[in-house]
C-alpha cells in the first residue's frame, strides 16, 4: 500500500493563478473559490483544518466545517468549548485554518487571532441546527474519555429523555463560536512539475493587503 503512495504521481493542470486573477480582498477570494467548490460538486467544500497549540507550544489540527464570513471578514466555526481544540484556543488565541479542493487543484491557507462569538450569535446558530444535533452537543463532553460506545449512547438516551417534548431546545453554555480574523492568506493553483501559484497576502496595517508571489 505505502509502495502505491509513493509511486504517485500527478500533474495539476487545471488552472494559473496571478495577482491580476485575484480579488485584491483575498477573503473575498477564497469565497468565490467556494462557490466554485461548491459549483463543481466537491463534498464539503466549506470544511477546513483547524491547527492549534497546546500548552506545550505542540501543534494540533483537524478539520472543522466554515459556518459563515461576517462583514468584518472572519471565519466563523462552532464547537464544544471545553474540547481539546476550545482549551487549546483559551490558552493560545491564535490559529491557523486551511482549505482544500483537490478536485479543482487548490488550497487556501489563513492566520490570525481567535476570538470566541457572543452569547447571541452563538445563540441563533444552534437554533439553526437539527434537533439531533442539539441533542448530541448537550449529549457529550468532547474530546473526554467515554469506558465504551454503549456509556456514550447512554448518555444521548439520558439527554432524549430530559428534552422529551421540548421543541427550543436551548444552547449548552459551553457550547458556542469561535471566528478567526486573517492577518496572513495564501491562495495555492496547482501547476505542471510542481511548479505551483501561490500568493500570499498580509494585512497592511491601513485596512488593506499587500500581496507578493511566493516561489513554489
Amino acid at each position: 500500500m505505502m509502495d502505491a503512495v509513493e509511486r504517485d504521481r500527478r500533474d495539476y493542470t487545471l488552472g494559473s493563478l496571478d495577482v491580476g486573477d485575484v480579488d485584491p480582498d483575498p477573503v473575498r477570494q477564497l469565497e468565490r473559490w467556494i462557490a466554485d467548490a461548491v459549483e463543481a460538486g466537491v463534498g464539503e467544500p466549506n470544511a477546513m483544518t483547524l491547527a492549534t497549540v497546546d500548552a506545550d507550544g505542540r501543534p494540533d489540527a483537524r478539520v472543522v466545517l466554515l459556518r459563515r464570513i461576517t462583514d468584518d471578514r472572519s471565519l466563523v466555526w462552532f464547537t464544544d468549548r471545553r474540547s481539546t481544540k476550545g482549551a487549546q484556543l483559551a490558552a493560545t488565541a491564535h490559529a491557523a485554518l486551511v482549505f482544500h479542493w483537490q478536485p479543482l487543484e487548490r488550497q487556501v491557507r489563513l492566520r490570525g487571532p481567535v476570538a470566541m462569538l457572543d452569547d447571541a450569535a452563538s445563540d441563533a446558530y444552534f437554533a439553526s441546527r437539527p434537533r439531533g444535533s442539539r441533542l448530541s452537543a448537550w449529549a457529550s463532553h468532547q474530546s473526554q474519555p467515554t469506558p465504551s460506545r454503549e456509556a456514550y449512547e447512554q448518555q444521548v438516551e439520558e439527554v432524549e429523555a430530559r428534552f422529551d417534548g421540548v421543541e427550543d431546545i436551548p444552547r449548552p453554555p459551553d457550547w458556542g463560536g469561535y471566528a478567526l480574523t486573517p492577518v496572513e492568506v495564501e491562495l495555492w493553483q496547482g501547476r505542471r512539475s510542481r511548479r505551483h501559484d501561490r500568493l500570499q497576502f498580509r494585512r497592511d496595517g491601513a485596512g488593506g493587503w499587500t500581496v507578493e508571489r511566493l516561489q513554489p
